[in-house]
Order: C-alpha cells, then structure tokens, then sequence
C-alpha cells in the first residue's frame, strides 16, 4: 500500500501513523459496520475529481440505517471529509475508503450505546484486478461458496462483516489459479463476484442478475445502465444460469475497484474468442472516458477537487 499523509478520523485530520484504533474496538470483533469504496480519478492537467460522490455518501447512510447505525455527521459533512482528505493528500487519482465502526467502550453482540465513530481514508491504489486484466480479460471460476441469502444478512448494505464469504470465495479463486470468483445465490443462480457485479452478453442481449439475487446496488452498475442507454445498447435484469455463463459470448465484471473488467474464462470454458469482446470494449471505453472528463453530458456524475 502507497501511504498518503493524513486520515480523517471523527472530525479532524491525523496523520497516517496515528489513525489508530483500541484493540477492543467493537467492529474488529464483530464486523458491525459499514464503508465505501469511491475513486478519484485525474480529469486534466492538475484537475481531479471524485466518481459520483452523492451517491457513494448516500449509500454509506443508506447501509448504517439498515444496520440500525446512527452517523453522528451529515451527509454534507462527509462530503466536505472526503473532498478534504484527497486534497489535503495532494492526490490526484486515488481510492477512498470511508469506514463507520463502532467504538470500544462496550463489548457484546448488542450494540446499543457503542460509540459510533467515523474514518476516511485515501491512497493511490491502481487497477484492483491488474492492467493486463482490462485489456486482456481475467480468469475466473465459479465459487464453492454460496453468496448471502437475503434474509440472512441484508445485502443492500455494504457491511464490514459481509466480506468475510468475498474473502473465502476470492482467496480459494486465487489458490486455484484463477483471478476473481463468482458466486451463486441460496437458489443456485449467478449472484455477482467476490466484490463485483456481473453481466453478461448472449448473441445481442447483454444481462445482469437482479438485485434480489443477492447482488450489491453497485454504483458502476448503475453506470453501465446509463452508458448502455447512451450508447443504444439494450440491457435487462435477467436470472442467469451457470452453464450460461459458460456460453456467453462476453461477461465483464463492474465495480469502483474493479472498473470495468472483461472475463475471458470461466471454470476453464474460453468466453467467446478468449478476449475482450467488442460490447464491453465499447462500455469499457465510454467510462474511462467518462471519468476523464471526456463526456460532458456525464459531467453530473464528477465531483471536481481543489488540489
């Protein structure tokens, strides 16, 4: 990890060696709290700005509601924090970790007077999945882990505790030999990856499961929804087998981290002709574009920074 100079921690900067936290912190034990992953990205000569920021705040609260988690600031305060935390770095492309945990001044499975307390965090972090993997495609396969039932843990909130069924399903990928993984739902149907949504081309339909199969309400997502609108590409939510995965003509993965990732193998089934296909090529380059500043009818989605 490429360290910056300061986080934010509960209202005002410290430096990166000082952002600490007590042994008995609630969340280290628990997993009981939420994050964001949010990216900056460079939109011209010593201009940046943040990829749709409003909406990566509002589904910060949105999962600390579910979790029954009172932020103790407003929307527009964490707002001003991250815009903040980036400049104060100097960065100019970076990713952005907001985290809301609970305290250490009370243990126990009941949260119920734990201490709320807030970080923000920046660092330069490059392609999550590797810059050969944009341009060539990833190998996945498909998880022996099946992703949360939505009334097991409820999978509108991005939750620190989830991520521990990401880490068996990305981790055994990984041992495996292959780069990502996919998970199913309860039901046996394609969920999304260990951090990713998924979609998937089949002659001229492109697809993606819904948001009841377990999935995420990613932000990217809903970006491809708008690029595909814009560049009259028809796109559905569609309940997706395993064995169509292995027919599909294209499959890429979307996420902050993730971007825009093509997948070239699944379970050792070449997808199409082994590389990136010409629809996600097409998608893939209208969001680099997109967050470059390119596409001034998707200006509303950047959040310029006075670096």
């Amino acid at each position: 990890m490429e360290k910056s100079e300061h986080i934010w921690m509960d209202g005002k900067l410290v430096p990166w060696h000082e952002a600490n936290v007590h042994v008995l912190t609630h969340t280290l034990h628990y997993g009981y709290g939420a994050f964001e992953g949010i990216r900056c990205y460079r939109t011209g000569k010593k201009e940046s700005a943040i990829f749709r920021l409003p909406e990566h705040v509002q589904r910060l609260f949105n999962s600390a509601k579910i979790l029954d988690i009172e932020i103790p600031f407003t929307p527009a305060e964490i707002t001003r924090a991250i815009l903040k935390v980036v400049a104060v770095n100097k960065l100019e492309e970076c990713y952005i970790r907001p985290l809301v945990f609970l305290g250490d001044n009370k243990m126990g499975l009941n949260p119920e007077g734990v201490n709320v307390r807030v970080a923000i965090a920046a660092w330069p972090w490059g392609t999550y999945l590797g810059d050969d993997g944009l341009n060539q495609g990833i190998r996945v396969r498909v998880s022996s882990f099946t992703r949360h039932h939505v009334n097991i843990t409820m999978t509108k909130a991005k939750v620190c505790g989830y991520y521990v069924n990401s880490i068996f399903a990305k981790a055994e990928a990984v041992r495996d030999g292959y780069d990502e993984a996919i998970l199913l739902d309860a039901n046996g149907y394609v969920s999304e990856g260990s951090g990713e949504n998924i979609f998937l081309l089949s002659g001229d339909r492109l697809l993606t499961p819904p948001l009841f199969q377990s999935c995420l309400d990613g932000i990217t997502r809903d970006a491809v929804f708008e690029i595909c609108k814009h560049l009259k590409i028809e796109l559905a939510e569609a309940t997706i087998t395993r064995d169509e995965l292995y027919l599909a003509d294209e499959i890429f993965l979307t996420g902050t981290a993730a971007e825009i990732t093509p997948i070239r193998e699944v379970d050792h089934r070449t997808i199409g002709n082994g590389k990136k296909g010409k629809v996600t090529a097409k998608i893939q380059k209208t969001f680099f574009d997109i967050v470059a500043g390119k596409f001034p009818k998707f200006k509303k989605w950047l959040t310029n920074v006075s670096l």
